[in-house]
């Protein structure tokens, strides 16, 4: 399998995808609900069409598991993971920091991964086992070595309100724990950030697979260590993922214990 070729392929869908989101950024039209505050805009159906058609073209006979859509009927060992836009709150509001996130699996595992932000420009990606790039440069996660003196990044889920109690605490050990905790509100930048080394932990609750797939793969290729909140192997879908520089993981996990 040339995995180079499937990267290049995600990125090029990627800029499809973001070229109809920098379209609609500022010029929308209607924005709907699919949950209290979870929306759905007509650029995240334009992006995720564009994106799909540019895949089968290329890959008529793989799988697709997009977040508008949903997963297709065709069986491959082959599927395509994709958020056309991840960070639809941000985009909604004028909030430059959103992404396309796209990752490809073999057999269940992630082999390759790519995240643009369209706005500015940053396009992240990784093939399993030769490292991560942001803009076609390695990138390597922090080196920081204590909560103390870390930048910490988190999300809320959109069911919030059903698990306010643990999602406070966690948030507050933390705030009083770490240099400084953000919010940015697009679960793929964050751990492309962490990667980066712009952060030096992520952790967040309830996200979906096309959340988390390509920034996962991301992150690991970058160095980091990203595990569920009880240090099992963190696998797109799961309920729990923390993402560290690996230093500060175990004092993390400690912090993010929840006892009722």
């Amino acid at each position: 399998m040339d995995t180079e070729y499937i990267r290049r392929s995600g990125i090029a869908a990627a800029y499809k995808g973001g070229a109809e989101l920098r379209h609609y950024f500022g010029n929308l039209s209607r924005i709907d609900k699919k949950g209290e505050i979870d929306l759905l805009t007509e650029a995240d159906l334009a992006s995720e069409k564009v994106i799909i058609d540019s895949i089968r073209d290329r890959f008529p006979d793989h799988s697709v598991l997009a977040e508008e859509s949903g997963q297709d009927a065709t069986d491959s060992p082959c599927r395509w993971i994709i958020d056309p836009l991840d960070g639809t709150s941000n985009f909604a509001h004028g909030l430059g920091l959103f992404a396309v996130s796209i990752a490809f699996a073999y057999q269940e595992e992630i082999r390759a991964g790519v995240v643009l932000n369209p706005v500015s420009g940053e396009l992240f990606s990784a093939v399993k086992g030769k490292g991560a790039e942001l803009n076609g440069r390695t990138i390597r996660v922090s080196h920081t070595r204590k909560v103390a003196d870390s930048m910490l990044v988190t999300g809320f889920p959109y069911n919030l309100k059903e698990m306010i109690g643990p999602l406070i605490t966690r948030f507050q050990n933390c705030l009083l724990a770490a240099r400084g905790v953000r919010r940015l509100g697009a679960a793929a930048l964050d751990l492309c950030f962490v990667a980066a080394g712009r952060f030096d932990g992520f952790w967040e609750q309830n996200l979906k697979p096309w959340d988390t797939a390509a920034g996962m793969l991301i992150a690991r290729e970058a160095g980091a260590e990203v595990t569920d909140f009880s240090s099992g192997y963190f696998h797109p879908g799961g309920k729990e993922i923390l993402a560290t520089n690996g230093n500060i993981h175990r004092e993390m996990l400690s912090i993010l214990e929840y006892k009722e």
